[in-house]
């Protein structure tokens, strides 16, 4: 993945003077980025910072009725777009990307206070989102289809088609980055996006894009910003204007909406949770394992569905390992990231650090061993190192969503690849230390993703992007080939220079 930038040395990111230009004075408090709605149906509600629980600003929170009303009026503007020159469709996603680099620090400072993010995490999320949408200014442009072979004396095409409308549902751990990367693609394509962000990071997940996109000269009814719960959620994936659904989120509820999409025969992209293995090989450089380790396990709280949430490490430098990722993980800082320089912030809520300290107690009562870590107040969690973490432990089966690390031991290649492959997910895998191990365990693992001598985090705008099992549908996002057969139908088209003859 791209490097981190830098914490910036300037203004506070909790301050207003750190807040200004795309969102300060456009009225997007109360406001539904929604077919011309001033008054959002389903009321308004606090951006709250999980650090502090400080409230942020109103935000707008969509109803049923507005979601009905947006997908009317999304599938009416789709149709003038879709004819739209690729030029000019390109124009416009190589402007929002220059939007997102502009206001970076702005758009960085929301990422930090509302989803509880440190301010490098939060310049990745920028910088992706840039990247994103310049990787889909090239889609416009690309071959539309292919010439087909023939039997019958005619042309013989297939071409891609935009789906139509496309239901975007994004959580809260990367707003931004998980919302843009299906909303570029698929404006780009010829789409209209039906966006709806998770209520916990409605801003710079949601707000944030729809400021972008007008700014940029995207034309008014293409993208509907809509915050909600459950409910709302479904309604944009029942719509009977909605052509595809680009789900991120928890297994669980990926199940909920694959059953609906189902049901009504909607196309649907699920991308899922990850218990992800990394796999630590003997004769490695157990320094910069630890390091990559406590990267993979620790990067945003471990609220990543690519965490880094079981360490397979070689029984010859197992306790090696151990002590040295504990002790990366005692020093650590951990506090709030809009006014302190630290490696870790809040966790997003009472209810996930609740499960998260649950799954912990439970591993040891089970005979783990607590190396490092643990609760703080507020809903700071220390990063969490445990040793001992049999593979019927609660922490090694379960996907915990927090700064845990679970380490357990293997003497062979053999049993690596069992223990990897012995979990419901297949999101990421990682692999350190020889080349020529790692190569023939990467061919024995079930897993969306392999990354040899990285950790398990890792994503590019241009790379294919997704799992298999529980973590996903066999669907993939990223990348020109992923991205064309997720936003566009193929359309079987013949033409011949006379009526064809018939027996009839």
């Amino acid at each position: 993945m791209p490097e981190l930038p830098e914490q910036s040395e300037n203004v506070p990111h909790d301050s207003p003077a750190a807040r200004t230009g795309l969102l300060e004075g456009s009225g997007w408090e109360g406001r539904l980025f929604s077919a011309g709605r001033a008054e959002p149906g389903g009321g308004t509600a606090d951006a709250v910072a999980p650090a502090t629980g400080r409230s942020l600003g109103r935000v707008a929170l969509a109803s049923i009725e507005d979601v009905a009303a947006a997908a009317a009026t999304a599938a009416r503007a789709q149709v003038e777009w879709a004819a739209t020159g690729p030029e000019r469709r390109a124009a416009v996603l190589r402007r929002a990307g220059e939007l997102f680099e502009a206001h970076a620090d702005e758009i960085g400072s929301w990422i930090v206070s509302e989803a509880g993010s440190i301010p490098p995490k939060a310049g990745l999320e920028t910088h992706v989102a840039a990247a994103e949408c310049f990787e889909a200014s090239a889609l416009p442009t690309l071959p539309q289809g292919d010439v087909l072979a023939s039997n019958e004396p005619r042309w013989s095409f297939a071409r891609r088609r935009p789906v139509g409308v496309a239901s975007v549902i994004a959580p809260f751990n990367f707003p931004l980055i998980l919302s843009i990367r299906a909303v570029a693609p698929a404006l780009a394509l010829g789409n209209a996006v039906l966006l709806k962000p998770d209520p916990r990071t409605a801003v710079c997940g949601g707000v944030v894009l729809a400021r972008v996109f007008e700014e940029a000269g995207l034309p008014e009814g293409l993208l509907h910003v809509l915050p909600g719960g459950a409910d709302v959620g479904q309604a944009a994936v029942v719509d009977p204007h909605v052509g595809v659904v680009a789900f991120t989120g928890s297994t669980a509820a990926g199940r909920a909406v694959g059953r609906l999409a189902g049901e009504h025969l909607i196309k649907v992209s699920l991308e899922l949770g990850g218990n992800n293995a990394l796999v630590v090989l003997p004769g490695v450089d157990v320094a910069a394992a630890a390091s990559a380790a406590a990267f993979g396990s620790f990067m945003h709280s471990g609220q990543i569905c690519m965490t880094t949430g079981r360490h397979l490490v070689h029984e010859s430098i197992a306790d090696e390992y151990v002590a040295a990722l504990a002790e990366k993980a005692r020093h650590l800082p951990v506090g709030d990231p809009a006014t302190e320089q630290v490696a870790l912030g809040p966790i997003i809520d009472a209810t996930q650090y609740d499960r998260i300290r649950t799954i912990v107690d439970d591993a040891v009562a089970a005979g783990a061993t607590l190396e490092a870590g643990g609760p703080r107040e507020g809903l700071f969690y220390g990063p969490t190192v445990l040793s001992g973490v049999a593979p019927d432990n609660p922490a090694w089966t379960q996907e915990i969503f927090g700064p845990v690390a679970p380490v357990t031991t293997f003497s062979t290649l053999d049993e690596a690849a069992a223990l990897v492959n012995d979990s419901e997910y297949g999101l990421s895998v990682g692999i350190l230390g020889d080349v020529g191990q790692a190569m023939a365990l990467a061919d024995r693992i079930d897993s969306g993703k392999i990354h040899i001598n990285e950790q398990t985090v890792s994503d590019e705008a241009q790379a294919p992007f997704g799992g298999v099992k529980a973590s996903g549908n066999g669907t993939r996002i990223g990348g020109p080939t992923a991205n064309v057969e997720l936003f566009t139908e193929t359309q079987w088209l013949t033409v011949r220079p006379d009526i064809a003859p018939y027996p009839f």
